[in-house]
């Protein structure tokens, strides 16, 4: 009979967190990292990555940042190839790095805002699983972060929605293709008030209690980014062995 520290325990595994320098990428990293794996925390800004990197080593954490745009194959590149110098090994890959700032209607959407849309939330989804697929020497896990968004309308967000539903139809590929070496799973999150959905959606936070009251979600309250991490530590744990090509709402029952 497995203990519960054989079941969600991560200890000496190595985890690559993409958009991890704030938002739900932090709070992934952060959860990771308390379930034992050594992690390194990849997004744009470097001031970011470092930080949190930084706040799990002052945790008692093993962490390292990588400033990385997941748009870059090279970069991608890159990116994998730190965690095989850094430790030795790679076995979990967290591709949570997206979104897009605009709410605009389809036929108003600039070409390149959905060029740029497609790239960072899809495209760039595609190029870091081949590159943890192929590092992944004793196998391992991917999850993917999508969106409520890839089944619901949205109006002013139908780029986003048709990336995150690609994201969606990719994971369940990927974990068909991939099986049973890598376990390929996906999280669908909903209503958590990070920057990007606060911008997207032109919101402060005074707006924040009547937002709650309108979605009047079944949970009684918005998402938080640990409640996102505790759903991919489900995903990246050994209590999943049998778990794979799933796409799991973490929404509050949107």
């Amino acid at each position: 009979m497995q203990t519960l520290d054989d079941l969600f325990g991560l200890t000496g595994e190595v985890a690559i967190v993409t958009g991890g320098g704030r938002g739900i990428g932090e709070g992934i990293a952060k959860v990771l990292s308390g379930a034992g794996a050594k992690v390194i925390v990849a997004a744009r800004r470097a001031n970011e990555v470092e930080r949190v990197a930084q706040e799990i080593r002052d945790a008692g954490g093993e962490a390292l940042a990588v400033p990385t745009d997941v748009t870059n194959p090279q970069a991608v590149e890159a990116l994998g190839n730190a965690a095989i110098k850094e430790w030795g090994r790679l076995d979990i890959w967290v591709n949570n790095a997206g979104g897009s700032p605009l709410q605009v209607p389809l036929t108003e959407l600039p070409k390149e805002e959905w060029d740029n849309t497609l790239a960072l939330n899809l495209t760039a989804i595609w190029e870091c699983t081949c590159t943890a697929a192929r590092l992944m020497e004793n196998g391992g896990k991917v999850v993917n972060i999508s969106s409520i968004a890839a089944h619901m309308v949205i109006p002013g967000s139908g780029h986003y929605s048709a990336a995150k539903a690609g994201v969606n139809m990719l994971t369940q590929t990927f974990a068909r293709e991939l099986g049973p070496r890598v376990r390929v799973n996906c999280i669908m999150p909903g209503a958590v008030p990070t920057e990007i959905m606060m911008q997207a959606m032109g919101l402060k936070d005074d707006d924040l209690p009547g937002l709650e009251k309108f979605l009047n979600l079944p949970s009684g309250r918005l998402g938080t980014p640990q409640d996102l991490g505790a759903a991919v530590l489900y995903f990246t744990s050994n209590a999943t062995q049998w778990v794979t090509g799933q796409v799991l709402a973490v929404s509050g029952g949107q």
